[in-house]
């Protein structure tokens, strides 16, 4: 153990002596951000704002470079990518993560969080950001939480309870909490890549799914969905994450600018993601293709009440101090 603990602090001192050289010889250092959607999106933006600040306040010693669309790793082996030190940042969904840490799971809990503000709340609190270094073990540290938005239900028929989606087929990301979540419905979980899900829809091939307002118009998935209940059931979020013995063999006060500007960074992305989900849910409700449906307290309760097993059968998992601080942030705690 000592030996192994020896082992990692002299690669960390090797690579901030390397980083350190480095700036002191002029030659910039490189920071490959790689991730696998367009530039226009939130997170595209935020990619490109992080590469114009850090150029701007630390010239000549910090090179960022971009890469979208997965022009440089996809999402089989961006991770892999990272770890080995082929590429400085990313930012993967939350969802992606499930091998490294169980305790991310949390995120994907349905009808756990009252609202995107409970989420953030909880991110911003203890153990919202000791989840951040949950995966330094597995050379991944994360540095800042990036929202996409909260998930909606779409399906063929009306779902204003549980049971109402019972039967239905429904595409998922490959976790086992979403699996876990329809199977309590009643319904089939289907796991799809986010391209197919478009045609999957309109063939009939699954029925139903879970997006924020923003893919639901961005990828058109609301012309093929005639209902989409307004649950806010879970929240779709990216983690902006290095490999740790790059982050912190930096400079110090090179990785102090970065931090700041991550900062920046992450209140920009976050800001534009819930503008364009408010912006997009509007348009979705203009063009007339789905009945939106909101849910009243009660409706809203029952979901909850239908979905609480799924929280106890990964309490284990995600821990539960976790889940209690999760359950701590909504403006009525429950237990």
């Amino acid at each position: 153990m000592l030996k192994s603990l020896f082992a990692v602090a002299a690669c960390a001192l090797a690579l901030t002596s390397t980083s350190t050289q480095d700036a002191q010889a002029g030659a910039p250092i490189l920071i490959k951000f790689s991730h696998v959607v367009a530039d226009g999106t939130p997170k595209g933006q935020g990619a490109l704002l992080f590469k114009k600040l850090a150029e701007e306040r630390l010239p000549g010693q910090v090179r960022v470079e971009v890469y979208s669309n997965s022009s440089l790793y996809g999402d089989a082996d961006e991770l892999q990518a990272l770890r080995n030190g082929e590429v400085q940042l990313l930012a993967p969904s939350l969802a992606k993560f499930e091998q490294y840490t169980r305790q991310l799971q949390v995120f994907d809990l349905p009808f756990l969080f009252d609202d995107l503000e409970a989420v953030n709340r909880f991110q911003k609190r203890a153990k919202g950001r000791q989840l951040l270094r949950s995966m330094e073990q597995q050379n991944i540290v994360g540095l800042a939480y990036w929202h996409n938005g909260m998930k909606q239900l779409s399906a063929t028929r009306a779902l204003r309870l549980p049971t109402d989606a019972a039967g239905l087929s429904f595409r998922i990301q490959a976790s086992t909490v979403l699996e876990a979540q329809f199977a309590q419905l009643g319904a089939s979980p289907r796991k799809l890549a986010f391209a197919e899900v478009f045609k999957a829809l309109q063939s009939g091939q699954v029925q139903g799914a879970e997006n924020p307002w923003s893919n639901l118009y961005s990828q058109r998935l609301h012309s093929v969905q005639p209902y989409i209940t307004e649950t806010n059931h879970g929240v779709l979020d990216y983690m902006l994450v290095s490999n740790p013995r790059f982050w912190y063999g930096l400079p110090h006060s090179v990785r102090v600018e970065l931090e700041t500007i991550i900062d920046e960074v992450s209140l920009a992305v976050n800001l534009q993601a819930e503008t364009l989900n408010r912006a997009d849910r509007e348009r979705i409700l203009a063009s007339g293709s789905s009945q939106l449906i909101g849910l009243s307290a009660e409706e809203r309760a029952a979901w909850r009440s239908a979905m609480r097993p799924v929280w106890q059968q990964f309490e284990a998992a995600i821990g539960a101090d976790v889940l209690k601080a999760a359950q701590a942030v909504n403006r009525q705690p429950r237990d």
